[in-house]
């Protein structure tokens, strides 16, 4: 059995669904909630995520400076039900990568990286194949139009991330996405009212009401 991290985002959502495709049993989904989250989703709408993937979720609020003694100490009572590892969705950042093997070989677990080494064109191509839906949930006001924040991922937006020479799967932070349907979920969350706030230099969208149909 392996635990997945989960943001409610594309990449963590696809690393989760291909380990999945691969074979591995996915026992449970684990979200960290940060004060001042780039995600910008509510948690509650992560929980919807997991109840509608079937997956259990474990969720932890945690301050920034707490963050690696929390996951060791949440991971680690995890995985002494039997988990052997853990799936992220990280793509090329090394830090991000050398942060995860060091943590997971702390845990003895084994560490699950899907999407490393992918071209993020490919990534985000597949991603979209499969069926997955996703919505742009926040996104850094000096590089993406407010305009975007809500609209769907699709080859709109990616065409405009190419002209604006920024990655097309966001890997730096220039924006976040919250999965709305697809081939992981047995439903579909629908948005029906929300709005853009803006805050500490990101649109973040506010949603307000939704439906799962």
């Amino acid at each position: 059995m392996y635990l997945a991290s989960w943001s409610g985002g594309k990449d963590s959502c696809f690393a989760s669904y291909l380990a999945i495709r691969k074979g591995l049993k996915i026992s449970g989904l684990v979200h960290f909630d940060r004060p001042n989250n780039l995600h910008g989703v509510d948690p509650a709408m992560m929980r919807l995520q997991a109840e509608l993937a079937g997956i259990p979720f474990t969720q932890k609020r945690v301050m920034a400076e707490d963050f690696e003694p929390e996951f060791k100490r949440t991971v680690g009572e995890l995985t002494r039900k039997g988990t052997k590892g853990m799936v992220f969705g990280d793509i090329y950042l090394e830090p991000h990568k050398e942060w995860v093997d060091r943590v997971c070989g702390e845990l003895g677990i084994e560490p699950v990286e899907p999407l490393w080494g992918m071209k993020t064109g490919d990534i985000i191509r597949d991603f979209l194949d499969c069926g997955f839906e996703t919505i742009i949930a926040s996104g850094d006001q000096k590089l993406i139009d407010k305009k975007y924040i809500g609209r769907k991922m699709d080859q709109d937006f990616i065409e405009y991330l190419r002209s604006k020479k920024l990655d097309v799967c966001g890997e730096s932070g220039e924006f976040h996405t919250f999965v709305t349907g697809g081939p992981l979920f047995h439903g579909k969350i629908n948005i029906v009212d929300s709005d853009v706030i803006s805050r500490d230099g990101f649109w973040f969208l506010d949603i307000k009401k939704y439906k799962v149909v």
